[in-house]
């Protein structure tokens, strides 16, 4: 069965991402080519709600081997993406004018997201890598953007290096899995995984896929890239990668090891717990340390993976609920990091050096900007009324229903409140920085509308998804049961 509305949205976001380059031919300026890219995101954003109002397309591929389905989770995640794309090409307006590589930079981030996109709808391991390897060549290019930059150019070499390392792991993780099973479809994975159980060559296959996959989301101890990278890369494009391209990895690794490796959740959950746990302990503890803004943000990013990372071993005892909380942490973190990320480019453009001391002050000088990032501190640390605090609660919920069946799902609730009281106070340092203490200059700071929209935008969903969250948790649980067939 080959239904092409299954990736009709995947192909808005290529014709527009083709068009663009020819159009800078005619038209030079930066916010036109932004205008261009925010219409073909708005287009395909449109397609997806248009699916998730009417229902959902029929799939690619067999019935019994599927390449692509459309359902509930593709769309969820689709959303999240583009919601990230559409605030970094906002952002990116002014940020990259001056740079005679335009078109290439919003084709760039169109091909990423489209890429993405394509791992969300994904129910095959080969297509599943085909949408990772789309979306991490884009990536590396968006990150060497600055190509004359030092810290750029060597934060583009790490991180090619070390994604070219994933995937090799990733591949040849699904080689072996493929050489024991025959299949490379999740389903039929798991189907022949429950007939024959556990050897060697699987275990071996889901370390490897572990650590390929934990690369792409920077889990412990597959982390050491991402602050480098966040640093050197474009803030905006940190920003995208913060908070779209781990919820990719995220994606991943929910599908692979909820739809295809439940069979053997017994070797796998205890692992993934741990790493879990020492993900959001060593992002916390070394962001305490961090002066450079970007270093931080991306520490933090590397614990909030960690939190994300718990719902898949509480998954193994709750099921769909788990999940539930594990997505609606990934889309209040999506808002959370970016407008944080986009604050600092914001910042930078006006000059606004990238350690946090240079934040002093800030409150005075742009009033706006110190609140906004003073709203995504409190989010990232789980204060309430924001989002992050109810998406914490949730999962911290999870955990709690987890331990009334496995005493040790307990600990990963423990470590998620010891971990976020612990954060507090490098969040709360930046918020001292720009309301307590003086800065050397007095003077106003005046920042592009494109970048101030864009922090707009993300500050209100992180007000909103805090205060009303019911309509959002119930489209992440219709999302989470379409791994749970029995369930759905």
């Amino acid at each position: 069965m080959f239904d092409y509305g299954a990736i009709y949205p995947e192909i808005i976001l290529i014709l527009f991402a083709v068009a663009i380059p020819a159009l800078h031919l005619l038209l030079k300026s930066s916010r036109a080519l932004a205008g261009i890219s925010l219409v073909g995101v708005a287009a395909s954003a449109g397609m997806v709600v248009y699916y998730l109002l009417n229902g959902y397309p029929g799939m690619i591929g067999s019935e019994n081997s599927p390449l692509i389905v459309f359902d509930a989770l593709a769309a969820v995640f689709s959303l999240v993406f583009l919601s990230v794309a559409f605030v970094a090409i906002l952002a990116s307006a002014r940020y990259v004018e001056n740079d005679r590589h335009l078109a290439e930079y919003f084709t760039l981030i169109l091909m990423a997201t489209a890429g993405m996109m394509l791992v969300a709808s994904a129910q095959d391991l080969l297509t599943i890598y085909i949408g990772i390897e789309i979306a991490s060549m884009a990536t590396y290019a968006l990150v060497a953007f600055r190509k004359r930059d030092k810290r750029g150019s060597e934060a583009a070499v790490k991180y090619v290096i070390i994604g070219g390392l994933s995937s090799a792991l990733s591949l040849y993780g699904i080689s072996l899995l493929f050489g024991v099973t025959g299949t490379t479809s999740l389903v039929g994975i798991n189907e022949a995984l429950a007939a024959q159980g556990i050897d060697l060559a699987t275990i071996l296959s889901v370390g490897l896929l572990i650590a390929g996959f934990g690369f792409k989301i920077a889990i412990a101890p597959f982390h050491m890239w991402a602050p480098d990278v966040y640093e050197g890369a474009p803030t905006p494009v940190s920003a995208f990668l913060a908070a779209a391209s781990k919820k990719m990895g995220l994606v991943v690794m929910f599908k692979v090891f909820i739809v295809g490796l439940i069979a053997i959740k017994a070797d796998w959950d205890i692992v993934v717990g741990v790493v879990a746990i020492l993900t959001m302990t060593i992002g916390n503890v070394i962001a305490l340390s961090q002066t450079n803004i970007k270093r931080m943000l991306a520490y933090s990013s590397i614990a909030q993976a960690g939190y994300m990372l718990m719902a898949l071993p509480l998954a193994t005892v709750v099921g769909d609920f788990a999940i539930t909380a594990g997505i609606f942490h990934i889309i209040t973190h999506a808002f959370m990091k970016s407008g944080a990320f986009i604050v600092v480019a914001a910042l930078a453009y006006v000059a606004i050096g990238e350690s946090v001391a240079d934040y002093k002050g800030l409150a005075k000088r742009a009033p706006f900007m110190a609140f906004s990032m003073a709203i995504f501190m409190f989010a990232l640390a789980g204060i309430p009324p924001l989002s992050g605090f109810m998406s914490k609660v949730v999962l911290l919920s999870a955990s709690v229903q987890a331990a009334e069946i496995t005493q040790w799902m307990l600990w990963l609730g423990v470590a998620l409140v010891l971990n976020s009281a612990l954060s507090l106070y490098y969040y709360v340092r930046v918020i001292k920085y720009m309301y307590v203490e003086k800065g050397e200059s007095t003077a106003k700071i005046k920042v592009p509308v494109s970048l101030t929209v864009a922090i707009a935008v993300c500050m209100v969903a992180t007000i909103v998804l805090g205060l009303f969250f019911d309509p959002v948790l119930d489209l992440c649980s219709e999302a989470a049961r379409t791994l749970f067939p029995a369930m759905a």
